[in-house]
């Protein structure tokens, strides 16, 4: 019996404890003068003029949605081959998200294809950068201009992609909007926790789009909470009907450490897709993940294996194999339609054909940056028995 190897472990140390502990001391926890920090260094790494810290991702997305005025009426263009949250946000606004397929043997959306699924009630594409690779995010923006509508608004679901790079630049400024995932599980976190990048202030008109999302963040409320506690300073008004997403300064402690040793998380990932690789290039049957061109590269957030031949019977009895030996792996994802809400809704994943190909095939294999290099040797030896046993 090898060693027990979970999926995705958070790589915390004693420095990130560190900082915790003087936040938990300070008499100040929830959102202050570390979020501000934390929002610093997210703007400075991607690039972008404006970042806000937000408690999740899916948060973010929703936020961006009612502030931008998204509505019940509106189209929203997403893709299958994601977690569910991109799409239940859609819902949120009372919209039913239209689903464009991704590329063949591909796991992002296919840009042709939103081209042919516009209508003159798209409002928003919701593109999804998956397993921490980004979209051709150009390609995307220069069909828009094309076709002559570039009042489309972008808003790129990069829950998987902080530190990808696309045409020499990390993601966070190449869509409208970039909304990004500090959950527990990604390349970097702050236990939950998400962030949203962009460069226009003043967006569709907007007179303060950074200040109108923070506000938005934090119930409509025209003071901070940090600054409506100073004494005297009680006296605030209500101007949205916002919600209650922001990030805690717990958490912004976490991630400002993280930003300091990111770049070498990101390297040490990198190894492990190459011990995989090593092992794997020369099966036939293994469709090994991309990981960088002359265009964009990873940021090594996911191994997602497809393996020729399989469908999800085998796949599920691969998962088992190496569960049975202690070694944690993963699916990512389930596709939306064949949820059973979205299936409720009248979706059927038949209509994307290969969405369902790019799943039924995939095994998610453990990449985090505390994985010993001769503990991903012995897994992904192991992943090929089991493969080997089932051709």
């Amino acid at each position: 019996m090898g060693k027990k190897i979970p999926f995705s472990p958070p790589d915390i140390t004693r420095e990130e404890i560190d900082e915790v502990v003087k936040v938990l001391e300070s008499g100040w926890i929830t959102s202050g003068p570390k979020v501000l920090e934390f929002e610093e260094s997210m703007k400075k790494f991607c690039q972008s003029n404006y970042a806000v810290a937000v408690n999740s991702a899916t948060a973010g997305m929703e936020l961006l949605l009612k502030v931008l005025d998204i509505k019940e009426g509106d189209e929203v263009i997403t893709t299958p081959y994601t977690y569910t949250a991109t799409a239940n946000v859609i819902v949120h606004r009372g919209i039913k998200p239209t689903f464009v397929d991704v590329e063949k043997d591909n796991f992002l959306i296919d840009i042709d294809a939103i081209e042919k699924a516009i209508t003159p009630k798209t409002k928003v594409i919701m593109p999804v950068d998956y397993a921490g690779i980004p979209l051709d995010y150009d390609k995307l923006k220069n069909m828009l201009k094309r076709i002559g509508r570039e009042d489309i608004i972008t808003i790129c679901d990069s829950a998987h992609s902080y530190g990808g790079t696309y045409k020499g630049k990390r993601v966070g400024a190449q869509c409208d909007f970039h909304v990004f995932s500090f959950h527990a599980v990604k390349n970097l976190t702050t236990a939950e926790g998400g962030g949203i990048t962009f460069n226009d202030n003043n967006f569709k008109g907007k007179e303060d789009l950074h200040r109108e999302l923070k506000i938005t963040a934090l119930h409509g409320q025209t003071k901070d909470a940090l600054s409506k506690m100073k004494a005297g300073a009680w006296k605030y008004d209500i101007i949205t009907d916002g919600f209650k997403c922001n990030m805690t300064d717990i958490m912004a402690a976490i991630g400002v450490v993280q930003m300091k040793r990111y770049e070498s998380m990101i390297d040490h990932r990198r190894k492990v897709f190459e011990v995989y690789n090593n092992n794997l290039k020369d099966k036939e049957w293994a469709i090994t993940p991309f990981s960088k061109n002359d265009i964009m590269e990873s940021c090594y957030h996911l191994y997602p294996l497809r393996i020729k031949g399989f469908e999800e019977e085998s796949r599920d009895k691969v998962i088992q194999t190496l569960a049975d030996k202690d070694i944690a792996t993963n699916v990512h994802f389930i596709p939306v339609p064949m949820l059973s809400l979205y299936k409720n809704l009248g979706y059927n994943v038949q209509d994307y054909p290969n969405a369902y190909n790019q799943y039924k095939n995939e095994i998610s294999l453990p990449v985090y940056s505390t994985l010993a290099l001769e503990d991903a040797d012995y897994l992904i030896k192991e992943l090929i028995k089991a493969v080997e046993e089932l051709l």
